[in-house]
């Protein structure tokens, strides 16, 4: 793998990230740098997956000088989708979301003396 290879791995691991993101309805607790380390790893392992099912040449889109396959897409998406539930699954915690509300401070009035 050439550098062109990693920079187009790490772009399209972003995406791959942020679409998976998208697709998972609610609110996720994770951040941008583990979202972009998900869609990173889930990007691999997708076109991986895709290589190894002899999928990878279904559906070959062409535009300029950038070519992608929907179907090996479709795998890096659904892997991402996967992922991203499951980490969120692992950073969610009860006491995050049921925190003691800080109570108002009240001032008191001193009492005077009345003589």
């Amino acid at each position: 793998m050439n550098v062109n290879g990693y920079l187009s791995a790490i772009l399209v691991g972003a995406i791959v990230g942020l679409l998976g993101r998208l697709v998972l309805p609610g609110r996720q607790r994770l951040g941008i740098f583990l979202t972009f380390l998900i869609g990173v790893a889930m990007a691999l392992l997708g076109t991986f997956l895709a290589r190894a099912f002899h999928v990878d040449d279904n559906a070959p889109v062409h535009v300029w000088k950038l070519h992608w396959h929907w179907v090996t897409l479709a795998i890096q998406v659904g892997l991402a989708v996967i992922a991203i539930g499951a980490a969120n699954a692992l950073t969610y915690t009860r006491l995050s979301d049921f925190a003691p509300k800080r109570r108002k401070r009240t001032t008191r009035r001193r009492a005077t003396k009345t003589t």
